[in-house]
């Protein structure tokens, strides 16, 4: 018997078996980093998304100790913690400084409570996806949902029959800034601005407004706004009946400010009832934020915006494909990139509109305006991997860092939101610049980019980027009174912009200034004692910190070497000098066996940006090779694993997660502004890496291994045997396939 099949069957069973297959973004688990004080959070967000809709579950006496309030604490959203108090929708990933985590909507039934300790609930059935999130509110039987675009964060309630209600608290938040106003347009809009500001509590008096529209899918039936006012002492207390009560206003429609404030929207439901509620952010104005939602999602179903940002996730994941590994190695893979992809983030509305740097004023861009700049994590490893595969992206950010100095009169530090914090120590934008020229990326005004680079490097007063630097150029090296806390950490980082700049003047032929900062690059050897055989802190007149204890510093003491860490944690951040390293230590087998006592003294913090290229430094080591691939295979299942906990600690805006992609795909950027990678196994079978036609002559990258699971043979590249550990990034990127051959331990 013949059985046919018509062409519309086979069409259909191929469509199916299309439809059952997974996609990438199925393999990520936005759940990893949230705990172990890894501050992601598993609220949907788009591809570099300016909102983020967080469940918020850090406030109230419910969720200690990993309550806002009762630590340095950093993220809206812990999974040890079961007291949700609401959905905040401008968040930050990864970082370790409490700021953001405002305006925040809770749906409730019955009565109207406006204190989140009372009107907090209890959460069940937990979905965190790629754009998506839901749980169960169990004190109200109500089901929440919500995604994401861009710039706009979307909820779904689904209420159960009843008296139900919408609340949007613009007093509860992360930041340590207070100040909101809020006003209700009509029975389906709300309207406000909330301030924010003081990240790592610096620069208070630079405090700026988040702008936003909240729209609601369904008219209230009855709404209001509350305030709780300071509670007053003394006299005036006697004769004040309404003194630090919460005053709700029914009905109100005027413009309410305050620091305690909100709004609620009512209903009565007959049945079970959906209600969307549509909440659009802006650094600029009220108008953009609405224009921001209208544009972005109005017309536009949940399940529509959810597929779009799964669509958008999935094209960018996709750009890596790995084939072989566990299920789990797949999901640690994907969802660190995931969280290299969140920032830096969007800042310029639709309208291509954005607020200059510190004086807020309005001004347009005409490709992405991006933000959140944690530089001096991001500079050893982030945007290398940006570049490798999202250079469209890279190229826009060093052009916002341009934008920058345009605007302040300097390139950023740690910027976010249009704002300079000066958070952590070093030069580090020029690091990330002539990476990205050297690899080719360079759409941008390299001699502008350059001039930057060299006011910060050569300004003596009043350089906000270099503090110190009259004693790095007359010295070599800042010393115990320079700085109160990390001369020697800071020399470092010095050294490193400056390597930099060498590397770039060498690039465009600027012959005098590749040698003047070639030898000012090198000035941290004035600091190696070779009694410890580690870098030592100088004092003013020369002489060494005595008495000195070169592991004080670990676990964030504060010491006057070093800036979070020890003299063992930064005496090998000096890969643009390994060689010069080497030799002050005693020559290759004296300096692999002093990097070996970093791990065996158990110095090396995985956490700690400072020590995260270490691993890779036994590749300048003849024969020690074999200790970069152990020690990286084993930092990999150590801290990095499918759990909320699996990440080593604060992801650092993506650092942590770099790190995990590099290491995972067997290649590792070592070197900031030397675009070269240091090996080490891959871990997985086959990695395709693919690439932006418009800035590399190749479509893709091929990354292979076979044999065993020992140690590697042999490293070939398109079939011819590299003799190293290393690889430039010119010959993978114009090469098709980098393969491994191991043994069979």
């Amino acid at each position: 018997m013949t059985i046919k099949f018509s062409p519309f069957l086979f069409f259909l069973f191929a469509a199916l078996l299309c439809g059952a297959q997974e996609k990438i973004i199925d393999h990520v688990n936005p759940f990893i980093g949230t705990s172990n004080f890894g501050t992601t959070n598993p609220g949907p967000i788009a591809v570099r998304g300016m909102a983020n809709v967080s469940p918020f579950n850090v406030a109230g006496p419910q969720n200690l100790p990993f309550e806002k309030d009762s630590r340095w604490w950093s993220t809206p959203y812990s999974s040890d913690n079961s007291f949700l108090t609401g959905f905040s929708h401008v968040n930050l990933s990864g970082v370790g400084c409490p700021e953001l985590g405002v305006i925040l909507a809770m749906p409730t039934t019955g009565e109207i409570v406006t204190d989140h300790v009372d009107y907090g609930s209890t959460y069940s059935d937990e979905i965190s996806k790629v754009g998506y999130y839901a749980n169960t509110l169990n004190k109200y039987n109500i089901k929440t949902e919500a995604t994401a675009s861009t710039r706009t964060g979307i909820s779904r309630y689904t209420f159960p029959k009843g008296k139900a209600n919408i609340l949007l608290n613009l007093g509860l938040g992360l930041t340590n800034e207070q100040g909101a106003q809020i006003k209700i347009v009509s029975p389906t809009e709300i309207e406000g601005i909330r301030s924010v500001g003081s990240f790592c509590y610096y620069k208070p008096e630079e405090a700026y407004p988040v702008y936003f529209v909240a729209q609601f899918s369904k008219p209230a039936e009855e709404f209001g706004v509350w305030k709780k006012p300071t509670t007053y002492k003394g006299e005036e207390a006697q004769w004040m009946g309404y003194n630090g009560k919460t005053r709700l206003m029914k009905g109100y429609t005027k413009e309410v400010v305050g620091d305690s404030i909100g709004a609620y929207m009512r209903y009565d439901f007959k049945e079970p009832t959906q209600v969307e509620l549509r909440v659009g952010i802006s650094y600029v104005s009220i108008e953009n934020a609405r224009e921001n939602l209208n544009k972005e999602v109005s017309g536009k179903t949940f399940d529509q915006v959810l597929k779009t940002t799964q669509e958008e996730w999935d094209e960018h994941l996709s750009r890596i494909e790995v084939e072989g590994g566990s299920q789990d190695d797949k999901t640690i893979f994907y969802t660190a990139l995931y969280h290299t992809l969140i920032h830096p983030s969007t800042l310029n509305d639709i309208n291509g509109e954005y607020p200059k740097m510190k004086t807020r004023e309005t001004l347009k861009t005409h490709g992405t305006r991006y933000t959140v700049f944690s530089l001096w994590d991001t500079y050893r490893n982030l945007h290398q991997l940006m570049s490798l595969v999202y250079p469209e992206q890279q190229s826009n950010m060093v052009k916002s860092m341009l934008q920058i100095y345009d605007e302040s009169g300097w390139l950023p530090k740690w910027e976010l939101n249009a704002t300079e914090t000066t958070t952590m120590v070093g030069d580090p934008a020029g690091i990330v610049i002539a990476d990205t020229y050297l690899k080719g990326i360079q759409d941008f005004d390299v001699e502008k980019a350059y001039e930057a680079m060299l006011k910060s490097a050569d300004q003596l007063d009043e350089n906000p980027l270099r503090p110190g630097i009259k004693d790095y150029i007359s010295k070599g090296y800042l010393t115990t009174k320079t700085t109160k806390s990390g001369s020697v950490s800071t020399t470092q980082e010095y050294n490193i912009s400056d390597f930099a700049i060498a590397q770039l003047a060498k690039a465009l032929s600027k012959k005098e200034d590749y040698k003047r900062f070639s030898e000012r690059s090198i000035s941290y050897r004035k600091l190696f004692d070779k009694e410890f055989n580690l870098l030592r802190p100088k004092n003013d007149d020369g002489s060494w910190l005595t008495p000195y204890n070169p592991e004080t510093g670990a676990n964030f003491v504060k010491n006057l070497g070093f800036i979070e860490g020890n003299a063992w944690q930064y005496t090998f951040m000096v890969s643009h000098d390994v060689k010069g390293l080497i030799k002050l230590i005693g020559g290759q087998g004296s300096f692999a066996n002093k990097l070996q006592e970093v791990f065996d003294k158990n110095q090396f913090d995985m956490a700690n940006e400072p020590d995260i290229g270490y691993p890779y430094l036994f590749n300048y080591a003849k024969g020690e090779a074999w200790r970069t691939q152990k020690t990286v295979s084993e930092l990999l299942s150590t801290y990095f694993k499918n759990a909320p906990d699996g990440l080593p600690g604060n992801d650092d805006t993506g650092t942590m997660s770099a790190w995990a992609v590099f290491s995972m795909m067997g290649i590792y950027p070592i070197s900031p502004a030397d675009p070269i990678y240091a090996i080490t196994l891959p871990a997985f079978d086959k990695i395709t890496i693919r690439l932006n036609p418009k800035y590399y002559n190749n479509t893709s990258i091929e990354i292979t291994k076979d044999g065993g699971q020992g140690k590697l043979l042999n490293l070939q590249l398109d079939g011819k045997r590299i003799n190293n550990h290393f690889i430039s990034h010119q010959k993978l990127t114009n090469s098709s396939r980098l393969h491994f051959a191991l043994d069979e331990e």
